[in-house]
C-alpha cells in the first residue's frame, strides 16, 4: 500500500472525527469542526515525517517503545494495587495511580529505548514462513562490496538470499567515493558500481538495514554486535574483522579464504609448467605464478627467466600469505615461448 494513500487517507479520517466529536459541548459550526480536524490529521502527518527525515526513528525503535510502554503500564499497575492495599481517601488514590502510571510508563520507555539492541524477538520482525525453506541471509562488509568478487559469487549463485547492508556500511562505502584520494575514490566508485550490479541479480535481495548502533564508534564493532544481534553471518575481506567476529563466536566467510581454498591442489611429484619472470632471494632462483596468482620457486631458474619451463614439484608450502610451491626443472633444456 502506498505511504501517501495512507496519509491522505488518516487525514480524511480526522476530518470525520472532527465533525463527530470537537466541539460538540460548546454546539460549534459543522466548518469549523472539519477544519480543526483535518488541521489536527495534518499536523500529526508532517510530525511523522520530520521524524523519519530528521529523528532517524526505526521500526526497531518504534517497537522497542511500545514494549516498553505496555511494560510500564503493567508494572504501574502491579505496584499501584500493592500501595493501594493500605487505605486512603479517593483523590489520593487517583493522584496515586496517575503518577505511578507516568513514571512507570517514562521508566520503561527509556529503558526498553537503551536495551532495543538486545531484543531478539519483537512483533515486527516476526515473520510466518515454511518451516522447510530456510532463507539465507549475511552482513556485508565494505571490504567486500569493494573487493568485486562478492558479485562473481552471487552470479554462479555459490551465494544466494538475501545480503543486508548496515547504512553505516553504505556510508563509509560513499565517504569512500568521495573522497580526495583518486585511488581510494576510484575504489569506493567500483564498490557503488558492485553493489548496484548486486540489486539487480535475479537470486539475490539486498536490504540495506537502518539500525546503526550510535552507541559503538567503530564500524569493524558494530557490524559484529549487529551480526549477534540479528544472528546472521559476516561476509569480509578484513582478517582483522575476521578474527574479532570469530572471538564473538559470529560467523564469518571471508572471500579471501574462500579463493584460497578452491586453489588447485598441487601434489610433490607432479609436472608443472611455468614461466619464471623475477630473480627469487637466493642466488639461484625464480619467480613464476600461476594463473591463480600462487608462487612458484624454481630452484636453479635465474637464467630461465622469461622462459617457458616444465619440471617436478619438490615441496608444497603453505603459509599465511598464502601457497608456495617449489619446482625442480627437468634436465632437458626448456623451450621459448613464441611471441
Amino acid at each position: 500500500m502506498n505511504l501517501r494513500f495512507v496519509r491522505g487517507g488518516f487525514i480524511v479520517l480526522s476530518v470525520l472525527l472532527g465533525s463527530q466529536i470537537m466541539g460538540q459541548a460548546s454546539s460549534w459550526p459543522m466548518w469549523l469542526r472539519l477544519v480543526l480536524g483535518a488541521v489536527a490529521g495534518v499536523m500529526l502527518v508532517f510530525f511523522e515525517a520530520f521524524l523519519h527525515r530528521f529523528g532517524r526513528v526505526s521500526v526497531r525503535g518504534f517497537s522497542a517503545a511500545v514494549f516498553g510502554l505496555l511494560f510500564g503500564i503493567i508494572m504501574a499497575k502491579l505496584v499501584s494495587d500493592a500501595i493501594l492495599l493500605i487505605p486512603f481517601d479517593e483523590g489520593t488514590t487517583a493522584n496515586l495511580r496517575v503518577v505511578l502510571t507516568w513514571v512507570f510508563c517514562y521508566l520503561g520507555m527509556v529503558m526498553a529505548l537503551r536495551g532495543r539492541d538486545e531484543f531478539t524477538v519483537i512483533i515486527p520482525y516476526v515473520r510466518l514462513a515454511r518451516n522447510d525453506r530456510r532463507e539465507e541471509s549475511a552482513l556485508v562488509d565494505t571490504s567486500a562490496i569493494i573487493d568485486g568478487r562478492l558479485l562473481d559469487l552471487c552470479r554462479s549463485r555459490f551465494i544466494e538470499g538475501r545480503l543486508v547492508i548496515p547504512r553505516f556500511v553504505l556510508k563509509e562505502l560513499q565517504a569512500v567515493a568521495d573522497s580526495t584520494d583518486p585511488v581510494k575514490r576510484s575504489r569506493g566508485k567500483r564498490g557503488l558500481e558492485v553493489l548496484n550490479q548486486l540489486r539487480q541479480l535475479t537470486n539475490i535481495d539486498v536490504r540495506i538495514h537502518e539500525e546503526d548502533l550510535p552507541a559503538i564508534g567503530e564500524i569493524d564493532a558494530k557490524l559484529v554486535k549487529l551480526a549477534q544481534i540479528l544472528n546472521l553471518r559476516v561476509i569480509t575481506n578484513d582478517y582483522n574483522l575476521n578474527k574479532v567476529a570469530e572471538l564473538q563466536d559470529v560467523s564469518v566467510l571471508n572471500v579471501n579464504a574462500l579463493a584460497q581454498a578452491l586453489q588447485p591442489v598441487v601434489l610433490p611429484g607432479e609436472a608443472l609448467e611455468v614461466k619464471p619472470i623475477k630473480e627469487g632471494k637466493e642466488h639461484h632462483q625464480a619467480i613464476a605464478y600461476l594463473p591463480d596468482g600462487t608462487m612458484v620457486v624454481v630452484e636453479n631458474g635465474r637464467g630461465l627467466i622469461g622462459q617457458t619451463v616444465r619440471g617436478l614439484v619438490t615441496s608444497v608450502l603453505q603459509t599465511s600469505a598464502g601457497r608456495m610451491i617449489f619446482l625442480k626443472p627437468e634436465a632437458a633444456s626448456p623451450k621459448r615461448l613464441v611471441g
